[in-house]
């Protein structure tokens, strides 16, 4: 079974000067490197980079998967555009990080495929889907962040062991607008994180209609939740890391 994995990142607000090149160009033998784009595919070996460094240091957005079932997509900002207390309450437990470097935020947007499940041989996707939701978030277009949050409620509903009280009480964070009409961009995103369309919040409701079996989920979460007192604090979804931080 033959292994694959595809790196890419590049450089938006600035392009990398004669010297970051050549830093970069040790990194790898056979990658396509310009001035603003690095690309390299691997089907045995790794990069031998660290990919957060050079996203703090040098590049605006990088693309990693890997057909065993890993996706990694990060994403820069200018802390003026888009500071740390806007992102944090979209944090969620292996699906987004954030942290800050000097004066940029970092996003980090995950998945990993469960153990034992098939290779994936056909999908692959490049950064250009994707780069645009750097312009969207600069903008205060928030649905990117919210369709991470909304990929780990999914992902943690459909554990065999979920404790149904503290799926109730978890809190929503804010809901953007827009979530019935998303761009291309957070389409393609929501595609990457394997966004199960099946996942009910208010915000979705007003998209799509309900199953019958959504519909009876819900009834059931909801009577448990009304026995309960109004939640207060937000649980095992939130993973906000303080600046600089690893």
């Amino acid at each position: 079974m033959s292994e694959y994995q595809y790196y890419e990142f590049q450089a938006v607000d600035r392009p990398l000067t004669k010297d970051e090149l050549e830093g970069v160009r040790a990194l790898s033998s056979r990658a396509r490197i310009s001035a603003t784009h690095f690309v390299n595919e691997y089907h045995y070996g790794n990069f031998r980079g660290d990919e957060r460094k050079l996203m703090e240091q040098l590049y605006d957005a990088h693309l990693y998967f890997a057909n065993w079932g890993s996706r990694r997509l990060m994403l820069r900002l200018p802390t003026t555009l888009l500071p740390a207390r806007s992102a944090e309450p979209y944090c969620a437990e292996d699906t987004l990080t954030c942290w800050t470097r000097k004066e940029h935020l970092l996003l980090g947007f995950s998945y990993e495929a469960e153990d034992g499940g098939e290779w994936d041989f056909e999908t692959s996707f490049t950064l250009a889907s994707f780069t645009p939701l750097r312009t969207e978030l600069a903008a205060g277009d928030l649905r990117p962040l919210y369709l991470a949050w909304l990929s780990a409620l999914t992902r943690w509903e459909l554990e065999e062991d979920v404790d149904e009280d503290e799926y109730t009480s978890t809190v929503e964070p804010p809901v953007p607008a827009g979530l019935a009409r998303l761009t291309g961009p957070q389409r393609a995103l929501a595609d990457f994180l394997h966004l199960d369309s099946s996942v009910d919040t208010p915000a979705f409701r007003l998209g799509r209609k309900r199953t019958p079996a959504e519909q009876g989920r819900e009834s059931r979460f909801a009577a448990r939740a009304d026995r309960r007192p109004p939640p207060t604090t937000r649980r095992r979804l939130v993973v906000c890391r303080p600046s600089g931080q690893r």
